[in-house]
């Protein structure tokens, strides 16, 4: 998933840099989208080459500047709307809980873009000095901080609704309307720095380090770095995020009906089947409790079974929803 997720990131984070360039200087030309995506996308190959410890000084220093920007931005665009109290009185605009529980299940693709999440987090908290650590570090750095900036979004596009009568989620839109070049460079600048660290970190180091273990004697780290960018650009994002319908409702919604039922066997076979207990050996030595033979297991568990009928049941679905 993190494959298709970096490269649409990539695509994204271009408009920001586009709409940077055409602030600094408002003379547009034709390839500088283009230029702007592979400018973006190679410095994500730059970060990644430079290894794990360029990655940590990036997010070292990105993560306190972020959250500063975050903040003022917050308070200056509030001061401007007249305060708090204007930006928080807008009425929900969900009156029934029938629009509620629509509202609700519109979000399910969202996690389906988040359930791989936690596989992924063993390739940071490995540095880790120990587990109260690692586990400080999620909880300043997840619940905390991903709270924060939601509150900050919907606040700044409330008090855009203030501000124009109109609510104005695209931030790159949102800064256009105040014509001040220096804000908007300022804040612009502060995006593609959020999206730099968030990208490398949630969408490039996974495929990264899966690459290097398929062969780890032929593919180190930085040559899965290059690989996982040479194929992001081969799933082609511009045709990726060009029908939003199929997007989310085909692609995000099947790694939904996939990664779901696989996270929650995984979750249900480590503390009901194996009642916790796990022998870290075993995970690297063959013939031990985890090996299932030569690449398949002669009598594959129904929990599998199940999880593979489900998801071509979800996929099979998508094509016959306008029938």
């Amino acid at each position: 998933m993190r494959l298709v997720r970096h490269p649409d990131v990539d695509w994204r984070a271009s408009h920001l840099l586009h709409a940077a360039h055409l602030v600094a200087w408002p003379a547009n030309f034709p390839a500088s989208s283009w230029i702007c995506f592979f400018l973006f996308w190679a410095i994500n190959m730059l970060v990644i080459w430079r290894g794990i410890e360029m990655i940590k000084f990036l997010e070292g220093v990105g993560a306190p500047f972020m959250l500063v920007v975050g903040l003022v931005l917050l308070f200056w665009i509030t001061g401007k709307a007249g305060g708090f109290g204007p930006v928080l009185h807008t009425q929900s605009k969900f009156t029934t809980r029938l629009s509620s529980c629509v509202s609700s299940f519109l979000h399910l693709p969202d996690g389906g873009l988040l359930v791989d999440g936690g596989a992924e987090l063993p390739d940071f908290t490995r540095y880790a000095k120990s587990q109260r650590a690692q586990m400080v570090g999620q909880a300043l750095g997840l619940p905390t901080a991903m709270t924060l900036y939601s509150f900050i979004g919907v606040a700044v596009t409330s008090a855009s609704a203030v501000i124009f009568g109109e609510a104005i989620w695209d931030p790159v839109v949102l800064l256009g309307r105040f014509n001040q070049p220096i804000v908007a460079l300022v804040a612009l600048f502060a995006l593609l720095l959020a999206t730099l660290n968030t990208n490398v970190a949630a969408n490039v180091v996974s495929p990264s380090n899966d690459f290097s273990n398929l062969r780890p004697s032929l593919i180190s780290f930085r040559a899965g770095g290059l690989i996982t960018g040479f194929v992001g650009i081969l799933m082609m994002p511009w045709k990726l995020i060009g029908d939003f319908s199929s997007y989310i409702f085909g692609w995000l919604v099947g790694c939904s009906a996939l990664l779901g039922p696989i996270a929650g066997i995984m979750i249900f076979d480590y503390y009901l089947v194996r009642r916790r207990r796990l022998v870290v050996e075993d995970l690297y030595r063959r013939g031990g409790a985890y090996d299932i033979g030569e690449g398949s297991t002669p009598r594959p568990s129904w929990r599998w079974q199940w999880v593979s009928r489900s998801h071509s049941w979800a996929l099979l679905r998508q094509p016959c929803a306008g029938l």
